[in-house]
């Protein structure tokens, strides 16, 4: 039988497929989604929206941006994959854009965040080997991905509900506790892995004392940090990193989504040092770094040089924030605003956020509720103060119009 195109399924026959055929990892939205351009997208009947999301803060050049379309197109009419058994010209030019822009001493390329995070997880422990050091702190409230490793270092019980028993060697503090945290680390402590901004939990900012201790006591008992930025990293919070707003460095860094501006791949950097317990056989990635995931990052950290998208960042992440607030002030609906740049996050006095977010999509706003009473915000790098007066609106409406009802 012959499998039906994209072009020729009706709505109704995606999502009836969808469900025939796909295992259901998530609760979907009514939406079939064909394509983008820049700030908005379109689905299967017509319909535009102003993306707010962005493929959760990956989409960070917008949707189609010609750059990155023509840098994907000419690779993969070219070379796409040969594996890591030969040299790959596009890798050892990315890790070098990338150590010069981190600071940090070599690059491990895989295909995402999760992937980025358990070469992290190995790294350290394989670092830590000859010292006995195999302990792992990381953060209640935290997020570093779906695989056993990943997940086990996630700090919310409910994602390990189903997958036990965990991966050994780990252990969970609160986050923005120092305290918690000094009174954790043990001789056996080989890292502390934390994200500079919590994400998938609300968008929660370390505090700038939480870091520059956490730095100073790693320092102090030769302790690896480890920064999970595969939401923060590559301009989101208005700098290149997240670690940059706090004045510290890690020892390892992790990075995705936004890196190949919609593409698959992600990456593991970390000191001379540190990188030189790996050797090889201790670990790899079969699609990690292939010429066509290469191409299409180099293309997407070459736009957000080339636009000024950190900048912009800053800049519309500012604006943003000024005008979310002001929203609050008028509609009495926000209790908090709290994120940097263009990873933003509302608390609201209500706990109806998923009916918000359903209503704002029926308006042609994509946002992302978390929980009952969160919004996350992760608009392209791209977005303008146009973009955010328009997101602006739409949610303000919503939030009148939805006052009374949860």
């Amino acid at each position: 039988m012959a499998v039906l195109s994209q072009k020729s399924m009706d709505t109704q026959k995606v999502m009836q497929m969808d469900a025939d055929y796909v295992m259901h990892t998530f609760n979907r939205q009514p939406v079939v989604l064909t394509h983008g351009k820049g700030m908005r997208v379109w689905d299967s009947e017509g319909r535009e929206y102003l993306d707010f999301l962005a493929g959760i803060a990956v989409n960070g050049l917008g949707h189609a941006h010609p750059k990155l379309v023509a840098a994907i197109s000419e690779q993969a009419s070219k070379l796409m994959h040969v594996s890591n058994l030969y040299y790959i010209p596009g890798q050892p030019a990315l890790a070098k854009k990338l150590v010069e822009l981190s600071g940090l001493g070599k690059a491990f390329f895989c295909n995402s965040g999760a992937e980025a995070n358990e070469a992290a997880i190995k790294l350290a422990r394989k670092w830590g080997k000859e010292a006995g050091k195999f302990e792992i702190i990381t953060a209640l409230g935290s997020f570093h991905g779906r695989t056993m490793g990943a997940v086990t270092a996630t700090g919310q019980p409910k994602y390990h509900d189903g997958f036990k028993p965990m991966v050994p060697g780990f252990s969970y503090v609160p986050y923005n506790d120092i305290s918690a945290l000094d009174a954790a680390v043990t001789d056996a402590t080989c890292a502390i892995m934390l994200e500079p901004i919590q994400g998938e939990s609300g968008v929660h900012p370390a505090q700038p004392e939480y870091l520059s201790h956490i730095r100073k006591l790693c320092d102090e008992r030769g302790i690896l940090l480890i920064l999970d930025e595969v939401q923060t990293g590559l301009a989101r919070t208005g700098k290149w990193f997240g670690f940059q707003h706090y004045g510290i460095k890690p020892d390892i860094m992790t990075l995705a989504k936004t890196l190949g501006g919609g593409f698959p791949i992600g990456a593991c950097l970390a000191t001379d040092s540190v990188a030189s317990a790996f050797v090889p056989g201790n670990h790899a990635s079969t699609f990690g770094g292939n010429p066509l995931a290469c191409a299409a990052a180099i293309a997407t950290l070459e736009v957000i040089e080339d636009e000024d998208l950190v900048e912009n960042a800053a800049k519309t992440g500012a604006y943003f924030q000024k005008s979310l607030r002001a929203l609050g002030d008028r509609s009495g609906d926000i209790a908090d605003v709290r994120g940097f740049g263009l990873m933003v996050g509302v608390e609201l006095t209500r706990n109806d956020a998923p009916a918000i977010a359903a209503e704002c999509l029926k308006r042609g706003l994509i946002i992302n509720p978390i929980g009952q009473n969160i919004i996350r915000f992760l608009p392209p790098l791209i977005a303008t103060e146009t973009d955010v007066d328009n997101a602006v609106r739409i949610l303000s409406a919503v939030l009148l119009e939805t006052a009374y009802i949860e």
